[in-house]
């Protein structure tokens, strides 16, 4: 039996269709990722795993491990939620509580769903984020998210996601805020952390380097509708689709000029400027620049 299998899904906003027909299923331990486009339904599909889409009609099938999603009552979701089944959002800043320090948010999902309180909790927090690669763990937990930086925050929240051991993984663009380092290395820790608890890993992303090197099977989106999926050297080596194929040859090119090829740009007598306000009684009447 699958860990995660959807057949037919269907997702309307109002009377339009934005997921239409789309089926799956994820294997325990499975790195599969969704691939598409902006706007092609691939968040929407995979969050409606956990009916986290507000204002949403959902039809078809949703079982994680043999139990209907679409059956579950607002208790039983609060179990599976962050339980069983976690998520990584794009953006940490906006998914992590601005007036709550990091580590007291790591403390209220573990006392949710599990049975530590007050101490224990809190040092079960401080062991999540060491684990994801924060120094001074301790000390970090006591921060605020605007305290640490991007890829702290990133990890934080990775370490808020995996602090009760959950069955499967969402990574919603999970790296696509960070800088091409940090990149690599949240990358390489999500494997590691996958590898090991055992845990299935559901990608979203639109980047195919990044499949290709993670990914174990991928499923391609187009305009809410799966139009291929399968083995991920298979689906980006072979492509059948025609969407997949543009998506597979739609790697940038660099257009470098060549030696010799002369001046390409110039620049002369550039300023930019700003108006700003002058102090005192001057800033009535009139700006300042500033250049």
């Amino acid at each position: 039996m699958s860990l995660l299998e959807v057949r037919a899904l269907s997702i309307h906003f109002g009377p339009r269709k934005v997921v239409d027909n789309v089926s799956f299923s994820l294997e325990a331990g499975e790195k599969l990722a969704l691939v598409g486009e902006s706007a092609s339904g691939k968040t929407v599909t995979a969050l409606s795993a956990l009916r986290l889409i507000e204002n949403a009609r959902l039809s078809g099938t949703i079982l994680f491990g043999g139990r209907d999603v679409l059956a579950m009552s607002d208790p039983e979701l609060r179990e599976l939620r962050g339980r069983d089944i976690a998520v990584i959002f794009q953006e940490p800043m906006s998914a992590l509580n601005p007036i709550h320090t990091v580590g007291d948010q790591i403390v209220e999902s573990i006392e949710l769903h599990t049975k530590l309180r007050g101490a224990q909790a809190w040092a079960e927090a401080v062991g999540a984020m060491r684990r994801v690669g924060i120094d001074d763990a301790e000390r970090r937990a006591r921060s605020y998210p605007h305290q640490l930086s991007g890829g702290q925050r990133q990890r934080a929240m990775i370490a808020m996601a995996l602090a009760c051991n959950p069955k499967l993984l969402i990574a919603d663009e999970p790296t696509t805020a960070l800088d091409a380092t940090i990149r690599l290395q949240i990358l390489e820790l999500l494997e590691e952390l996958r590898a090991q608890a055992g845990m299935a890993l559901l990608l979203i992303t639109h980047d195919l380097n990044l499949v290709r090197r993670f990914a174990d099977r991928v499923a391609v989106m187009e305009r809410g509708v799966m139009v291929e999926q399968g083995p991920t050297a298979q689906v980006t080596e072979r492509p059948q689709h025609p969407y997949t194929q543009k998506l597979v040859n739609s790697r940038p090119v660099r257009d470098v000029a060549p030696p010799g090829a002369g001046r390409v740009v110039e620049a002369r007598d550039v300023s930019v400027e700003y108006p700003v306000s002058l102090p005192g009684i001057r800033g009535w009447f009139k700006s300042g620049r500033f250049a």
